[in-house]
């Protein structure tokens, strides 16, 4: 038995280190074999006697993430030993220096990567952004980095459930905010939905606990659905000699709520519950024009629906997915008598193996089974990535996040040139984007574009499939208000260095003016009388003065005044009264603060919201998802005076979590909050007839007697749409309610307004 664990334990984790071994051997030499053996005994030493909040040996934990980088990316030998060591210097007395001493500078640079920042200040709001950031810049020198930190993530979301509440917010908030979306963007579409659904479980538990549910009473009906929508697809194959399988998925928990949510559609109308998949064994040369004759053989027996229609083969997405998408319409069978829409996703087994190993698939298959467009794409996102992280480096955290966020995780468009160039860009991005794309010359220079051969502005948002012509000027000049044209970090970088270069042009031409001003006036020009005239004209900053001299607020005259000796005794006389004034202010204010808070916390009842520990401070309910008394909520310290509380399913509340993680407070609902009347709203549609509205409010005002802020009724072409805002004691009268309301006739939808402030009339 080795030291440290017991016999329970090593039966527990000898199993995992066998199933690594068998699952390396086809693909390693034996040699790397023996380094991953040597990595997992260090592994073992260094965590003994170490146990998880679930109970586990610790080591059970780089095991885990050792399977995933295995089984979910396909990564090699030195990822499997990164992964069993990824902890051990973060929290052993181990050193780099002694990884590189084993295992050479490879494996002690990828360990650095993964190891967590120990001291962050105290200014920046969350050590997980500092962390995020640090991974992030990695990503261009070797991706083998953020591709072990996701899969140490997902196992982490695996095992939330032993943690407290707080962590188990602050850990899915940033999980959803940074992790998943960046697997999605790497290509990891399996590891990014198992990342939401975990995500969901802890943050939205009863929507998880219902759609988990409604699957599994469907599933018996859906699987016969499948095999007899299946069967006369392969029997086509059969006849014509296509090699390949079908499969299946299901969308994910969190996919299925997203679109019930944004379609206001109960779970029987989600048509795309699962998805079918149609992969095709074939050479790469060949499979373009293979996946184009299933797609051909599939349109046969089914009727497709055009609209539907992606082509991610001829022009692949930005992280190298490729495949055909149709969305079919079913024919009628014995057990499913009424059609409905399928959809079919096409792809040749190079194809599927990009979209199963993401990113990680491209140095696996490069040179022979990637397309060059797919290949193009994920070198091209890579470089860009490389030029916003390299560019951005003394950026705070929490700005190079939103830039991330903004540019690297949207969706996208296709935009092409007139010589038939397609570019992929972020949804939403404008004319002035485009050019900056092309070359920061054409973007600094840009006055518009021929869109579809029609002139429009820079700051047109494009769409995909446009075709862009960028005209330009030699006289064009970046503006300031570029800025807020610019959607990508590339245009945004650029024009920000523009605009720098143009202001530093702006202060040594202003300097030079103030100079010929003071040598005119015989005076010095030095620190003494220049701060003499910053403290004369208000200024605080030497290169604010300069900048003033060159757009002619400053002139020689307003200098003269300054170093006329009344003047300027005038000047300083009234500066030391405006700062006596300023600090008597602040003293009032310092001792009056407690007063101030008490009075507050009185006039609002949201402070019967927190613990009884935290009545000293001032509580608020945050208008961006509107919490009610039984919603699962959440504290978020604003300041050292102020807690807003969010629900925990809030995406608002999700992103300050991720960025302001120190900042969560446990928040619970006190029983006095049974007592306060909430306002919350309510969202209703379906078919408009008489008398409609009179049924609606006799539930409100007589079967429920609650008080109404606004009620708003629109009607067009027999349909109807509204919005009421109510007050209510709780969320069980509010389900009651809603339910209640689904069952009057005519009533298609009802659902819950999260923001009331864009319904307040």
């Amino acid at each position: 038995m080795q030291s440290g664990y017991t016999k329970e334990e090593l039966r527990k984790i000898i199993p995992y280190y066998r199933d690594i071994q068998i699952q390396l051997r086809p693909r390693t030499t034996l040699e790397e074999r023996k380094e991953v053996r040597k990595a997992f005994s260090l592994a073992m030493v260094a965590h003994s006697g170490v146990k998880r909040a679930g109970g586990d040996p610790y080591i059970i934990h780089p095991l885990e993430v050792a399977q995933i980088v295995l089984n979910r990316m396909n990564l090699d030998s030195v990822s499997v030993i990164c992964a069993l060591l990824h902890d051990v210097v973060e929290d052993t007395e181990y050193t780099l220096q002694d990884m590189e001493a084993m295992f050479g500078k490879q494996v002690a640079t990828i360990i650095d990567g993964l190891t967590k920042i120990e001291d962050v200040s105290s200014t920046v709001a969350s050590v997980q952004t500092e962390n995020f950031r640090k991974i992030l810049l990695t990503l261009s020198t070797d991706p083998r980095v953020i591709l072990i930190k996701l899969a140490d993530r997902l196992h982490n979301m695996r095992t939330l459930e032993a943690l407290s509440v707080e962590k188990q917010q602050k850990i899915s908030s940033e999980t959803m905010y940074l992790y998943a979306p960046l697997a999605h963007r790497l290509g990891f579409y399996a590891i990014k939905s198992e990342m939401e659904d975990l995500c969901m479980r802890y943050q939205d538990p009863g929507s998880f606990a219902f759609i988990e549910q409604k699957l599994r009473d469907t599933e018996q009906q859906r699987q016969q659905f499948i095999r007899d929508f299946i069967r006369p697809i392969q029997e086509r194959m059969d006849e014509r000699g296509i090699k390949g399988e079908i499969i299946y998925r299901v969308k994910s928990i969190y996919s299925i709520w997203q679109k019930m949510s944004k379609k206001q559609i109960p779970f029987e109308e989600v048509y795309d519950l699962f998805a079918i998949r149609i992969i095709v064994d074939v050479s790469s040369e060949h499979a373009k024009s293979e996946c184009w004759a299933v797609y051909s053989l599939v349109t046969d027996v089914y009727r497709p629906n055009t609209e539907r229609l992606r082509d991610w083969i001829s022009i692949p997405k930005a992280n190298g997915y490729q495949a055909l998408h149709i969305t079919v319409m079913s024919n009628p069978t014995e057990h499913n008598p009424n059609g409905r829409w399928v959809e079919v996703q096409i792809r040749s087994k190079q194809m599927d193996a990009i979209a199963e190993n993401g990113i990680a698939a491209h140095w696996l298959y490069k040179g022979d089974a990637v397309s060059s467009d797919s290949q193009e794409g994920i070198d091209e996102w890579l470089q860009q990535v490389k030029y916003v992280l390299q560019n951005q480096q003394e950026a705070p955290s929490n700005e190079l996040i939103s830039k991330v966020q903004m540019n690297l995780f949207s969706k996208e468009i296709y935009v092409y040139t007139p010589k038939g160039e397609f570019h992929t860009m972020p949804l939403g991005s404008t004319v002035l984007d485009f050019a900056y794309g092309i070359s920061e010359d054409i973007g600094s220079h840009c006055i518009g574009a021929k869109v579809n051969n029609k002139l429009v502005p820079v700051q047109y948002a494009l769409n995909s499939g446009d075709q862009v012509e960028v005209i330009t000027s030699t006289k064009q000049m970046v503006h300031e208000g570029w800025q807020q044209i610019a959607k990508t970090a590339l245009a945004q970088i650029k024009i920000s260095e523009a605009l720098a270069l143009q202001k530093d042009a702006k202060q040594a031409e202003g300097k030079r003016r103030l100079q010929e001003y003071f040598e005119k006036l015989e005076v010095e020009f030095d620190r003494v009388s220049v701060r003499r005239l910053k403290d004369f004209l208000g200024i605080d900053e030497r290169v604010d003065l300069y900048e003033e001299v060159y757009n002619g607020n400053v002139n020689e005259a307003k200098v003269k005044r300054c170093f006329s000796r009344w003047s300027y005794l005038y000047k300083i006389s009234h500066s030391v009264a405006n700062n006596v004034r300023y600090l008597s202010r602040r003293i009032h204010y310092v001792f009056s603060m407690e007063a101030f808070v008490r009075k507050r916390m009185k006039r609002n009842p949201a402070s019967m919201l927190l613990d009884e520990d935290m009545t000293h401070i001032h509580q608020t309910v945050a208008k961006c998802c509107n919490p009610i008394a039984g919603d699962s909520v959440i504290g978020i310290r604003k300041s050292d005076h102020e807690i807003v509380v969010h629900r925990t399913n809030c995406p608002e509340a999700r992103q300050m979590m991720a960025k302001m993680g120190k900042n969560i407070v446990k928040a619970k609902w006190n029983k006095d909050a049974q007592n306060i009347d909430f306002l919350t709203g309510i969202r209703i549609n379906g078919f408009d007839k008489k008398g409609l509205v009179n049924e609606v409010t006799n539930i409100l005002y007589q079967d429920f007697k609650v008080n109404c802020r606004s009620i708003n009724f629109e009607t067009s072409e027999g349909l109807f749409e509204g919005s009421i805002m109510l007050y209510v004691q709780n969320l069980t009268i509010l389900n009651e309610l809603i339910d209640r309301l689904k069952k009057v006739d005519g009533i298609q939808g009802v659902a819950r307004i999260n923001s009331y402030t864009r319904h307040e009339g």
